[in-house]
């Protein structure tokens, strides 16, 4: 805020330099403000506006300003305001003077749109690649348990009988959606809107297409005021990666019951389990747990983004300095979750034999003895209050289904026969042999399937 005085003649305000400056977390774009700018040096040289020995000489010194700063050795200064400025000032201090004129046919308005979408480019990258590594592990997971059945839930209440790898499965779904979103936002962060100038366009014979080759971009930004003043790509990969949050969220939730003693269906490696302070007994699920918390913090920030942009003018104003830090959070928060929720589920333990008491203790297989009796020609309305008061029948005599005798069974329906007995979990997962179903062979092609969308080794 203090360098850059033009018309003014009074010192900034202290106070006000640090609220305004941005240096403390934007530094983390630095790699893409040098980057960009060697390309625009070279444009500037290739349209003649600079001479050949001066992009060299500016190309020269941002690449040791960029080695400086990866050793830790580059002095940021507040009172320069924000990774522009800093690298600037250090470049004129490097090359003298021939390094004002970098800033030819430039504003830091499109110089930080490009340097944000370079930055969400490269995160959506990172980001596909987390999620693939996260569906391998679930993969594997479902691969050594095809055979072991859990009761499916809903309401949280014991509903029907599912493999596991099917449950497992659902979540490969989800993620591949989030795969799915994240490329697409690729598309719409794609494009290169460095040469919108302040917000007008620049003055300047300038090669727009050069620059975009030079830096990978497939588009052009068509319209300058949009280009300096659009953060929708940011918004789209925090609404991506609160979905994807979600998703995981509902993952921790799964993997915080299961591993209750109530529920004992999995157990956690101890990696990303912690102890209590107190009692000695515990095995706390906190990895699941903070990825459920942590959700919260990215839900927060595309909301922060969406209030900070819904009633801004054109072009660009100083409240889209607040793009930054939540991009960061959300960017950080969302990979390590990703990362350490793949070596959470890796190292899950599977207890089949708890899965399966819990099965038989359940009431799972009533909707199996409804499809029996419609199967003889029952109206499915009716048989579904046959089983309904059979069910209770057995509960108020604390019995399973399987421990009822035929006469008992009749009782309630003549067409009960002794081969009412052939249903079991076994029978009631064979039978949902539909696309999209829970019997082994559906969930054999499932899994063939989801192997050949992420490729055999970590390709995108």
């Amino acid at each position: 805020m203090s360098h850059i005085r033009g018309r003014f003649h009074k010192k900034a305000d202290k106070a006000a330099t640090e609220y305004t400056a941005s240096i403390p977390f934007d530094w983390q774009l630095y790699p893409y403000d040098i980057a960009g700018s060697i390309a625009h040096a070279r444009m500037l040289a290739k349209q003649g506006i600079i001479s050949d020995k001066e992009a060299e000489t500016i190309t020269r010194g941002l690449t040791a300003i960029k080695d400086e700063i990866k050793r830790g050795k580059f002095q940021f200064q507040p009172e320069l305001e924000d990774i522009h400025m800093n690298i600037e000032a250090r470049l004129l201090e490097k090359v003298g003077e021939v390094g004002g004129k970098l800033h030819t046919a430039r504003s830091r308005n499109d110089q930080v749109a490009l340097d944000m979408r370079l930055f969400v480019r490269d995160a959506i990258s990172s980001t596909i690649a987390g999620l693939k590594e996260l569906q391998r592990a679930l993969i594997t997971l479902a691969e050594a348990n095809k055979d072991v059945i859990i009761s499916g839930y809903t309401h949280l209440q014991p509903a029907q009988p599912v493999l596991l790898a099917h449950h497992l499965l659902a979540y490969f779904e989800m993620l591949q959606r989030d795969v799915s979103r994240f490329s697409d936002c690729l598309k719409r962060t794609d494009i290169m809107p460095l040469g919108s100038g302040a917000l007008a366009g620049v003055a300047y014979d300038i090669d727009r297409e050069f620059v975009a080759k030079e830096l990978g971009f497939s588009q052009l930004s068509q319209n300058s005021m949009d280009a300096v003043s659009d953060r929708d790509f940011v918004l789209e990969y925090e609404a991506a990666a609160g979905l994807c949050m979600m998703h995981l969220s509902r993952l921790a939730e799964e993997v915080i019951l299961w591993s209750s003693a109530e529920f004992d269906f999995i157990e956690l490696d101890e990696a990303y389990a912690t102890g209590s302070s107190i009692m000695p007994q515990k095995k706390n699920p906190d990895v699941a747990e903070l990825a459920r918390g942590k959700t919260g913090r990215v839900y927060g920030n595309l909301m922060a983004l969406l209030t900070t942009m819904k009633a801004l003018p054109l072009a660009y104003n100083r409240d889209m300095q607040e793009d930054k830090e939540g991009l960061f959070d959300t960017v950080d928060t969302l990979l390590s979750t990703l990362e350490v929720f793949t070596g959470m589920v890796e190292t899950l333990k599977v207890k089949p034999e708890n899965a399966r008491r819990a099965v038989e203790r359940g009431y799972i297989l009533a909707t199996d003895l409804a499809d029996y009796l419609v199967k003889k020609g029952e109206a499915f309305r009716t048989a579904h209050d046959i089983v309904a008061r059979l069910v209770s029948y057995a509960m108020e005599r604390d019995k399973s289904l399987l421990k009822l005798r035929l006469a008992e069974y009749k009782k309630f329906s003549p067409l009960f026969e002794q081969d009412v007995y052939s249903i079991t979990a076994e029978s009631s997962i064979a039978a949902r042999n539909v696309v999209g179903g829970t019997a082994p062979r559906q969930v054999e092609k499932a899994l063939a399937n989801a192997k050949k969308l992420i490729g055999a080794k970590g390709g995108k």
